[in-house]
């Protein structure tokens, strides 16, 4: 039921104008459901627009899902605006129709390109010697980086050789595992988590249960024996190391520990190792990063790294610059005794060795941790852990010299690579430094003149924990949710605190929910802190208690600048909105966004008067709501020549408004007829809402303080013009018509003035549980920071006023309902005062501070702005 059920179009008022009058008021009905349905579509492309605007920032992680929901939400809405205003006028709009289909038929066509890998070369193994960046797509980049660094930087790698993506290819082609594939991804559904457990218990059971072809079988084992006797060993004392490297690996993107690395493996379970490998691309965690990324299920392709098996004595990762503090031109690197994966996993804590980056490197600081246990492999295949003295564990895993040639090869790689690089490595049993992998860090930057970061503790909040190491800098507000198995990440919900004992590459699949992630181990070298900066999640490691210390729900803010947890929320922390630089810039889903937002946004239909201005002339979604939008507003007013040809139901408000005002009248809204006068003023007026707004945007103190036109150049001369000419010349100055439609307890009030666009719509009835006030504004012509402050400024007034309020980038949307009718016209005089002083100030956001300047002048009743100084002068 609409609104217009409810109103009294039938009173004996309204009913007094005969039949015909309620002939046309059936018409009316009809076409305003529709108009409304159509309002209603606008509002929501509106809110996608201004979401996709915010995404194309870089600022915020997005996935496939993401893109695809709102791609599809853009294309209903239109359509539903099309549908409705094809009912609203009697005509087919076929144009229209087709340019829409056309525009569907591009996305479909871009989501069937994006993804399509086309596997290069038809050899099944390829060996170090020729592996290099020529050879990424058969080889994936974490083999291709080790080829390069043996063949051009000299530096000790592993020998070995790749399995290749050809050879993937045949594996999943062979065992007829590609239609599987197909099937089950359309199920996978990030909204709903346990959609992908169930799609990667399906998948995986497939690839595990399939057998690697005999062709294929012989060619990894002839690849194996090659390499025994390039070392010059039996092939049956040859154990390897087995890493995943999947296309996209290790590249913009790390995947760090999404997938498995097998270590240790004697040659009879190579083959077993392989399969495990390949199921691990479709491993739940897997899944999930892959979609949030918009990489697709065809994008899926793995090659494996076979590596000969190093003898570790120490093992560990190198950053070769600060992840969390890019000011500091510092390398780090984290050690411990035995092999990797307690480096990375945060199993162990490890030695930390921090180098000035310098030629050659200077070592500036080193910590040695007592480390407890170790990992090492066996003779006979697979890993043990091992226990360690009190008095080992508390030695350097390194010693000067060691440390100092591994912060060496650390700057050859990132001049080599043109950027800091994440390396793990290894030291072998004869003291040799041997670079296992290589591949791209993420280095957080924040925005120049952003808010400055906090260092001293705020005031008046309970500190919980002051502690840990930082992961990803940044602060996070939520309610405290403890994780330890794989049913709590599916069970995870949106806005909380993750808490875990252990730091886990698993928590990436709830990581686009988690406001902070909290561990009691870790270190930020690994796997789990690499993840929460491409997700730019902030992250506080090895908090030791954290587990204990913060109970399930507990509401706290995590300041990850500081490494302090406050108790509760903490406003100051949360509402400075530090920003970062755009990091999803070099991200997949960025560009497949970008793609699909080029049919989407760009408004090329600007002027209604412009003969370009029709539905031939429409090339986006954007084009399409902007001239539906416009002509039903036509429909609507064009209601008046089925009752008179003396001109239509329509009426133009007379007054001193900087905006060309008409009115349709539903009934009991003016004194008037509106079927024989073209004109009204305010004293014509009964609707209470209506009158409310007009009170507000008439007062004499916002109109008396009008500035005059100013003489400045170029785009500004123009929009100065637009803002400052006096209101006799509105017509000419805005173009637009602006629009009221009342009954004695209804408005709804649509303004499109220049290059502003507001929204409001009301009811004041006799209760209050009923009443409401709905407002939109977007737009403005100056640049987008200036646009942003005023939508913040208004949203501080709006919020003062009561007002939920809702503000992505220069739009803002807000509610205020169920309160009585005195305070909703309260509360519309302000909004009516409002939009006449934001229109006044446009240009005026030159910094910051007038954000909070120009809301406290407004709700102090100083609605003077000095246009020579930009500024209010009474709040300099």
């Amino acid at each position: 039921m609409t609104i217009l059920n409810k109103l009294p179009f039938l009173s004996k008022k309204a009913a007094a104008s005969g039949a015909s009058r309620e002939k046309l008021m059936a018409v009316f009905r009809h076409k305003y459901a529709n108009f409304q349905t159509l309002l209603e579509s606008n509002t929501e492309l509106l809110k996608i627009i201004s979401d996709i605007e915010e995404k194309l920032r870089g600022q915020s992680v997005f996935g496939l899902s993401y893109i695809d929901a709102q791609t599809m939400r853009s294309i209903f809405h239109s359509a539903r605006m099309v549908h409705c205003l094809e009912n609203m006028s009697g005509r087919a709009y076929p144009v229209l129709t087709k340019t829409l289909s056309d525009i569907h038929q591009k996305i479909k066509i871009e989501k069937s390109d994006v993804g399509t890998i086309q596997v290069p070369g038809t050899d099944f193994t390829l060996p170090y010697d020729r592996i290099g960046q020529k050879t990424i797509e058969q080889v994936g980049a974490k083999n291709a980086n080790i080829g390069e660094i043996a063949d051009k930087l000299g530096i000790p790698t592993p020998r070995g050789f790749a399995i290749t993506t050809a050879a993937f290819r045949h594996y999943i082609d062979a065992n007829d595992l590609a239609q599987t594939i197909v099937r089950m991804k359309s199920k996978a559904d990030l909204i709903e988590a346990e959609t992908i457990l169930q799609v990667s218990e399906e998948i995986q059971s497939r690839i595990l249960a399939a057998e690697v072809p005999p062709d294929l079988a012989a060619e990894i084992r002839r690849a194996h024996s090659r390499l025994a006797d390039t070392i010059g060993i039996d092939r049956n004392a040859l154990n390897i190391s087995m890493r995943s490297s999947a296309i996209g690996e290790d590249s913009a993107l790390s995947f760090a520990g999404q997938y498995l690395t097998v270590l240790n493996v004697t040659p009879d379970r190579i083959l077993d190792a392989y399969k495990r490998i390949l199921a691990s691309l479709f491993a739940p965690h897997a899944i999930s990063y892959r979609l949030h990324m918009a990489i697709t299920f065809q994008e899926a392709v793995m090659a494996v790294a076979c590596q000969e098996m190093i003898k570790a004595t120490a093992s560990g990762v190198m950053y070769t610059h600060n992840p969390v503090n890019p000011i500091q031109a510092r390398m780090m690197i984290k050690a411990v005794h035995g092999l990797g994966p307690y480096a990375v996993d945060g199993i162990v804590p490890p030695d930390t060795f921090i180098f000035d980056k310098q030629d050659p490197p200077q070592l500036v600081e080193s910590r040695t941790e007592n480390k407890h246990k170790r990992l090492v492999a066996t003779p006979a295949g697979g890993l043990l852990e091992q226990a360690i003295s009190p008095e080992e564990g508390r030695l350097p895993c390194l010693n000067a010299q060691q440390a100092k040639l591994l912060a060496e090869y650390g700057l050859r790689l990132e001049a080599y690579f043109g950027m800091p690089q994440d390396v793990e490595w290894a030291l072998d049993d004869q003291g040799c430094i041997v670079i296992l992998q290589a591949r791209p860090l993420r280095v957080e930057t924040m925005e120049a003149g952003g808010p400055k970061r906090p260092n001293d503790p705020i005031a008046g909040y309970p500190i919980i924990l002051e502690c840990g190491d930082i992961g990803c800098a940044g602060v996070g507000c939520g309610p405290v949710f403890h994780v330890s198995t794989e049913s709590d990440l599916a069970a995870f919900p949106d806005g909380a605190v993750l808490v875990s004992a252990n730091a886990s590459p698993q928590f990436v699949m709830a990581m686009p929910k988690a406001k902070a992630i909290l561990t009691d181990s870790g270190n930020i070298a690994g796997h789990m802190a690499s993840l929460s900066r491409e997700y730019m999640v902030p992250t506080l490691l090895n908090l030791k208690r954290a587990t204990k210390a913060l109970a399930p729900g507990t509401l706290v803010t995590v300041d990850a600048f500081n490494a302090r947890i406050y108790l509760g929320h903490v406003v100051e922390l949360t509402d400075a909105k530090f920003q970062w630089r755009g990091v999803m810039h070099q991200n997949p889903a960025y560009h497949a966004l970008r793609r699909r937002a080029d049919l989407i946004l760009p408004l090329n239909l600007k002027d209604p008067k412009s003969p370009q201005f029709a539905p031939a002339y429409c090339r986006t979604i954007h084009d399409i709501m902007r001239y539906i939008h416009e002509k039903s507003y036509e429909e609507i007013f064009q209601l008046g020549d089925l009752v008179t040809d003396r001109g239509q139901l329509s009426v133009r408000l007379k007054a001193s408004l900087p905006l060309d005002l008409y009115i349709i009248d539903l009934g009991a809204g003016l004194k008037v007829d509106a079927t024989r006068v073209t004109e009204i003023t305010r004293g014509d007026v009964l609707s209470v809402p209506f009158a409310a707004l007009l009170d507000g945007m008439l007062r004499d103190d916002l109109r008396s303080h009008e500035p005059r036109p100013i003489n400045i150049g170029g785009f500004f001369s123009v929009m100065g013009r637009q803002l400052l000419t006096p209101p006799n010349v509105a017509a000419e100055r805005f173009g637009d018509r602006s629009y009221a439609i009342i009954s004695d307890r209804y408005l709804n009030f649509s303004s499109r003035v220049g290059y502003h666009y507001s929204v409001l719509d009301s009811y004041c009835g006799k209760t209050a549980a009923k009443n409401y006030i709905n407002f939109q504004f977007k737009g403005g012509a100056a640049d987008e920071t200036r646009r942003s402050r005023r939508a913040r400024m208004i949203e501080n007034v709006l919020i003062s006023m009561g007002f939920l309020v809702h503000t992505i980038a220069d739009q803002v949307t807000a509610r205020l309902s169920k309160q009585p009718t005195p305070q909703i016209c309260e509360k519309l005089d302000i909004l009516g005062r409002l939009l006449i002083f934001t229109r006044q100030m446009d240009m005026l956001m030159h910094n910051e501070s007038q954000v909070e300047k120009m809301a406290e002048c407004f709700l102090s009743g100083n609605y003077t702005l000095d246009a020579r100084e930009n500024r209010p002068p009474a709040c300099r």
